[in-house]
């Protein structure tokens, strides 16, 4: 089997996993159970739901009685000091933790902290075999009883990735992500930024300025841009912008990055050019580091931003720090983290009587130097001139 095909998870972990979530279900339901009950209905040996009912009890969930277990009571929680316990452990798979991520991992730990649980957070990429190992990972090497995780939904891999996650016999909540509609992923919940209404904010700021020619430059290499693309094409139909005289240009399709500075000067070159070819005076870009270049290159190139040439970011991770200081579209990313452990939280106090919940946050428009005065109109060639 090749480094990028994952084994499947243990029989022997998930089952554990899942025979402890159906002894927490008869609890909430009951209120007491007993050893030789539950394992004549699971099909095991009393000796394993002993162990069962201890490990549940060392984590706090349950009170030890002879014969089997109830439901913590206050008394039970004060008397054993379990507000110094951690009730619940949750696993966090996230794909970078040097840009964007770290904000949503901020605010996750945070609500952790206030919900009394415990989270523990591993770090992958954007790459669906990946995703999956270090999910595998913590299945294996930690009692975790939820699972946040960002993962890669992309291709074929991304798509049985999500058919897995949505299989597991634990709760799992996605963030900044949301399932397609072609994947039947019925118990999975997600928080998500809106971004296409973060799009639609940034060209109707953009209009409101005076421009009348709006472009997008994205990397369609990022699960946000295709959100970002799609907020911009709606919000350019309703100010009855015209699309196909609108600049779309993907960065992916050029791969600047891998060429080079050389190699994104030239696509951000043919950017302008197609600007000047269309009439086109403000852009989005997305994302706001590509954003930063962006407006480097046109300072270069003897462009004035915002006069000639209007820019708002999207991230808003280091717009600020560009001459001159970027407008940025800003996810509400702590928050992102902060709702998913709430959902988290819930799931597993409340079980599977709880209804799935999907839940988008709208973002923030920071308005800085690049977006703010209506657009100097140049003369035909002004910017071919500045090439």
């Amino acid at each position: 089997m090749s480094p990028e095909q994952p084994t499947e998870p243990t029989g022997k972990s998930l089952f554990s996993l899942q025979r402890r979530e159906r002894l927490m279900e008869d609890l909430r339901a009951h209120g007491a159970i007993t050893v030789r009950d539950i394992a004549a209905k699971l099909g095991v040996s009393e000796l394993t739901i002993r162990r069962d009912v201890n490990i549940l009890a060392d984590e706090g969930l349950v009170s030890r009685v002879h014969g089997g277990a109830t439901l913590p009571s206050p008394l039970d929680r004060s008397a054993a000091g379990r507000a110094a316990q951690h009730s619940y452990s949750i696993g966090m798979v996230v794909p970078s933790l040097d840009y964007y991520w770290p904000q949503v991992i901020s605010g996750a730990r945070a609500e952790a902290e206030e919900q009394n649980l415990r989270i523990m957070v591993r770090g992958s990429a954007y790459d669906a075999a990946d995703n999956r190992r270090q999910v595998q990972a913590l299945l294996d090497t930690q009692n975790i009883d939820g699972l946040i995780v960002a993962p890669d939904m992309s291709g074929h891999h991304g798509h049985e990735l999500l058919r897995w996650l949505n299989a597991l016999p634990i709760p799992v909540v996605l963030a900044e992500r949301r399932a397609p509609a072609e994947i039947p992923a019925h118990r999975l919940e997600w928080v998500a930024t809106d971004h296409a209404f973060g799009a639609g904010m940034a060209v109707r700021h953009l209009w409101q300025e005076g421009h009348r020619r709006i472009g997008c430059l994205t990397d369609s290499s990022s699960p946000t841009s295709p959100h970002v693309v799609r907020g911009w094409q709606q919000a350019l139909a309703a100010l009855k912008i015209p699309l196909e005289d609108s600049v779309h240009e993907d960065s992916a399709r050029q791969d600047p990055a891998k060429q080079g500075n050389g190699g994104r000067a030239s696509h951000f070159d043919q950017v302008l050019e197609l600007c000047t070819k269309t009439g086109t005076t403000a852009m989005l870009v997305h994302s706001d580091t590509q954003a930063v270049a962006f407006v480097q290159h046109c300072v270069d190139r003897g462009l004035t931003v915002p006069g000639d040439i209007a820019i708002v970011g999207y991230d808003d991770e280091v717009a600020y720090l560009a001459e001159p200081a970027i407008s940025a579209v800003r996810p509400p990313k702590q928050y992102v983290g902060k709702v998913a452990v709430q959902l988290m939280a819930a799931r597993l106090a409340e079980g599977r009587m709880r209804p799935v919940h999907r839940i988008e946050l709208n973002p923030d428009l920071i308005l800085r130097e690049s977006s703010i005065g209506a657009p100097r109109i140049p003369a035909a060639g002004v910017l071919q001139d500045s090439l």
